[in-house]
């Protein structure tokens, strides 16, 4: 499979500061790539940097074997992310806030493309609705479209399924699955949810004070530190102040 993102030697230190020390990584089309760790690790910084909005020290990434740094205007249109903690304009109804992001991308048949996300992704009850009389979960799934309008080949997503309800996020887990295997994307998930890594990803890194401490499938880490589950393998790694 072809290497869709490298990551070599990416660092980015703030005066005094290492925020993210020496990365290196790969994500393979059609893979999921989990990058876990406590606040403050670095996992925001590297994502920055991965999406060219931050300038790394040292290092690259490059996107289908271009350097974001110096090619981010023509990748951008194929890539997209999701974040809770970035919200889409309130005043404008779910619809005209994906008719704005898909001219953004020059989205051709857009109306197409909207119909096709508000039906996977249960919109219509309230694609009229402006952004911000929706609630969390309804949000959250608005962002997912959004993050897809342009059918990117790199995805991003940070806490995807943040303040859905049990049933939801499941539906949104299926539908990131699905749509993975059929676009052979690659994406970088950044959760919190443990059960939700273990299900989507193939490979995890788990990363502390701006390092990767380890990495592996979920079942090897797992089996590794001696642990029932992988949340257990999170909360042993950024206990064990040794642990570097």
């Amino acid at each position: 499979m072809e290497n869709l993102i490298t990551v070599e030697n990416l660092s980015k230190k703030y005066s005094s500061i290492e925020a993210v020390k020496n990365l290196n990584f790969t994500i393979n089309e059609n893979e999921i790539l989990a990058l876990l760790g406590p606040n403050g690790c670095g996992k925001t910084t590297t994502i920055a940097m991965m999406l060219g909005l931050l300038k790394p020290t040292s290092g690259r990434v490059l996107i289908h074997g271009q350097d974001i740094e110096k090619n981010r205007i023509s990748l951008l249109h194929k890539m997209n992310f999701i974040s809770p903690y970035i919200e889409l304009p309130k005043k404008l109804t779910v619809k005209e806030n994906l008719i704005v992001y898909g001219n953004l991308y020059g989205i051709k048949k857009i109306e197409t493309r909207i119909e096709y996300l508000v039906e996977k992704l249960r919109l219509s009850e309230f694609i009229y609705k402006k952004t911000g009389e929706l609630s969390s979960g309804q949000k959250n799934r608005v962002s997912l479209a959004k993050a897809l309008i342009n059918e990117p080949s790199v995805l991003f997503l940070d806490e995807p399924t943040a303040s859905l309800d049990p049933e939801t996020g499941d539906f949104v887990r299926s539908f990131i699955e699905k749509i993975s295997s059929e676009k052979k994307m690659s994406i970088l998930l950044a959760s919190h949810n443990m059960n939700e890594v273990k299900r989507l990803c193939k490979k995890v890194l788990m990363m502390k004070n701006g390092l990767i401490i380890d990495e592996g499938t979920p079942d090897n880490l797992i089996n590794k530190h001696g642990k029932k589950n992988l949340e257990e393998v999170f909360l042993k790694l950024n206990r064990n102040k040794n642990e570097l």
